[in-house]
């Protein structure tokens, strides 16, 4: 059975490939361009949105469908940007406006650096049915950024129990202490099962 994984994102496919004991391919490999409408207020029905979207337009129905739908929230800010942090700064936003604009909330409260969280909701669509897992990754955000790995908000993002942010820390650390791994090893054992 082929894993489909329905995100247009580059670094959540690479992190998705490097987790993954099998293949994976990325929807727009066997669609093209896709236009997903994610309007719903949680990661868990915006992740539904995107996997059923692609599940529908395979017309396979032995595909298996996996999306994510992830994000940094900051509560000192009212839990931003949350489900809106893909487009936090704007439709089309890159990944460093994005950043930047959240760089410059924190800096704009006179503090260095604040309690935030991680969350990473995984849809799974097949013909048996739908599944949803969530991972969580605890944690700071800071008024600066530091490094030059990862995506999005990791430059500013410091885990709980390092002194070093995403950006900074190596592939191997964040795959075991990320949100997204946290949520795909709960995905894993579904994904497994439904193979069969």
């Amino acid at each position: 059975m082929k894993i489909v994984l329905a995100t247009g994102n580059k670094g959540k496919l690479r992190e998705f490939t490097k987790m993954c004991e099998t293949e994976v391919v990325a929807f727009a490999d066997i669609l093209g361009e896709v236009e997903i409408i994610e309007d719903a207020d949680t990661f868990k029905d915006n992740a539904l949105i995107k996997a059923r979207t692609i599940y529908e337009k395979l017309k396979n129905e032995d595909a298996i469908v996996v999306s994510d739908d992830s994000g940094i929230s900051v509560p000192i800010l009212g839990g931003i940007p949350g489900i809106y942090s893909a487009r936090y700064a704007g439709e089309g936003s890159s990944d460093k406006e994005n950043l930047q604009k959240l760089v410059n909330a924190v800096k704009a409260l006179g503090i260095k650096m604040t309690p935030a969280y991680y969350t990473a909701a995984i849809a799974i669509v097949s013909k048996h049915g739908e599944y949803v897992v969530h991972g969580w990754m605890h944690g700071d955000v800071l008024s600066t950024t530091r490094g030059e790995e990862g995506f999005g908000y990791d430059p500013m993002f410091v885990p709980k129990g390092y002194d070093k942010t995403l950006g900074e820390l190596d592939d191997e650390v964040k795959k075991s202490i990320s949100h997204r791994a946290k949520a795909l090893s709960l995905a894993k054992p579904i994904i497994t099962m439904l193979q069969r």
